[in-house]
């Protein structure tokens, strides 16, 4: 027996905590009465599961990784018209969905699978999942500011958890450099957030890792299925406890 949230999640209806919404709002119905109880157990090989009257069915499950390019929605749809990534994996049969967000103007490694439950892992924020990314900023951040982003910044939602902060490269002739920045959150535009913070905007923001996952040798707007290694490896790395502390007041 499982947790019925758990078998739609990994039947690809969704991420688990969205298909926790779909029970508690009467979406989910087993051997055709309405569960809406988060935590009910199913036999998903006997019990007859279905979402709003429909079916589940078992799927292959699959991963891509996706180099985003900037400029891109990272939704499957947009009411606005916008490119979205579902105009980049048209050639992927199983329904994926992106796992997490990575900003319109930025670019880089989006993981896209039908796993709901290790989308639910990546995502969980008592996970802290690491995600590297590369920031270019015009002019060189100073010692003591690279400190400060490393030790924690002080947002309008909070003091950051602490990141791994270096120089990746240094280029005087243009006056710019690219910082390479580990965080252990997901809030909304962090990274940005972080350098406006310094007084170092951002003129580009590159996502490089992802857990395990490195985007290396992916040209920009193509897509690579991963291997079974490498999903076991992301896999572990989200079930990985990283002890990331808020700094002292």
């Amino acid at each position: 027996m499982e947790r019925l949230q758990k078998v739609l999640a990994q039947a690809g209806i969704a991420s688990r905590r969205k298909c926790e919404e779909y029970i508690t709002a009467g979406r989910v119905q087993v051997n055709e009465e309405t569960v809406t109880t988060l935590g009910a157990k199913v036999d998903p090989l006997t019990d007859v599961i279905t979402v709003d009257g429909k079916p589940i069915k078992s799927q292959t499950l699959v991963y891509y990784v996706l180099n985003k390019p900037k400029g891109v929605i990272t939704s499957i749809t947009d009411p606005e018209g916008r490119q979205t990534v579902a105009d980049y994996i048209k050639h992927i049969e199983e329904r994926v969905y992106p796992v997490g967000r990575l900003d319109y103007d930025s670019e880089g490694l989006l993981l896209l699978t039908n796993d709901g439950e290790l989308a639910n892992l990546l995502t969980h924020p008592k996970h802290h999942v690491p995600k590297t990314y590369h920031a270019t900023v015009r002019g060189v951040p100073h010692g003591s500011l690279m400190e400060k982003l490393r030790t924690g910044i002080e947002l309008e939602d909070g003091i950051t958890a602490p990141a791994e902060v270096e120089y990746h490269d240094v280029d005087p002739d243009k006056n710019e450099s690219v910082i390479a920045i580990t965080i252990y959150e997901g809030r909304n535009r962090q990274v940005r957030r972080m350098f406006e913070a310094i007084h170092y905007p951002v003129n580009r923001l590159k996502r490089v890792q992802f857990g395990s996952l490195l985007l290396s040798g992916l040209p920009r707007g193509k897509t690579q299925k991963l291997t079974p290694t490498q999903v076991k490896d992301l896999r572990q790395s989200a079930l990985e406890t990283h002890n990331v502390q808020k700094r002292p007041d």
